[in-house]
């Protein structure tokens, strides 16, 4: 525990962030989830789902809830599982 005011105050403020953060992490891997789902099921209609999944990866690249390079990476994986998706859905 604490015991001078301004650790007080830091541990308020690393609280609150740490719930900011939480929120962050858990909308961007809703995003990625939904972005996989909607590959699996509709390639060709995906393109929503992906830019949004892409803003989010970006936001929390930036914002360092992640690392940016991982953002860069799991963007990357999400098209070319689109790209994949949608070449074997245009052969069958």
């Amino acid at each position: 525990m604490a015991h001078s005011k301004h650790r007080k105050k830091t541990l308020r403020k690393a609280q609150a962030q740490r719930l900011v953060n939480r929120a962050g992490r858990s909308s961007m891997r809703s995003a990625v989830k939904k972005a996989r789902i909607a590959v699996e099921t509709d390639p060709e209609g995906a393109d929503a789902t992906l830019a949004a999944a892409s803003k989010n990866l970006d936001k929390a690249g930036k914002s360092r809830l992640i690392h940016p390079n991982k953002a860069s990476r799991l963007k990357s994986r999400l098209a070319k599982a689109r790209n994949r998706a949608a070449a074997a859905a245009k052969s069958d």
